[in-house]
C-alpha cells in the first residue's frame, strides 16, 4: 500500500474577509474531491485572510500513480484558479 500526502499552501491576494476566502476555498476542495477522488481539508491558517493550508491524502497500490495524482492536482489547482498563487507545495509518498 503507498500513501501520497502533501500540503498545500496558497495564496489568495483577492481575498478582503473569511467569509470571501471560505468561499474559494471550499470551491477548490470540491473540486479537486471529486475530479482525483482525494481526501482533502483546509489544515492550516484558518484565521488568515489571505493564506489557506490545504492537506490532501490519496492511498494506491503504485508510488508512481500516487506521485502522478498530486502532481495533477498542484497543475490543476494553477490551472483553473490563475488568480490564486500556489505559495508552497510539499509532497510524501510512504510506502506501507
Amino acid at each position: 500500500m503507498v500513501i501520497a500526502a502533501a500540503e498545500i499552501t496558497l495564496h489568495l491576494p483577492e481575498c478582503h474577509s473569511l467569509k470571501d476566502k471560505r468561499q474559494i476555498i471550499k470551491s477548490i476542495m470540491a473540486r479537486v474531491h471529486n475530479k482525483f477522488d482525494v481526501s482533502i481539508a483546509e489544515v492550516g491558517d484558518n484565521d488568515l485572510w489571505q493564506s489557506a493550508k490545504i492537506g490532501l491524502s490519496h492511498v494506491s497500490n503504485s508510488s508512481q500513480l500516487a506521485d502522478e495524482i498530486l502532481s495533477h492536482i498542484r497543475r490543476y489547482i494553477e490551472e483553473t484558479r490563475p488568480d490564486i498563487v500556489l505559495s508552497a507545495f510539499e509532497k510524501e509518498v510512504i510506502h506501507w
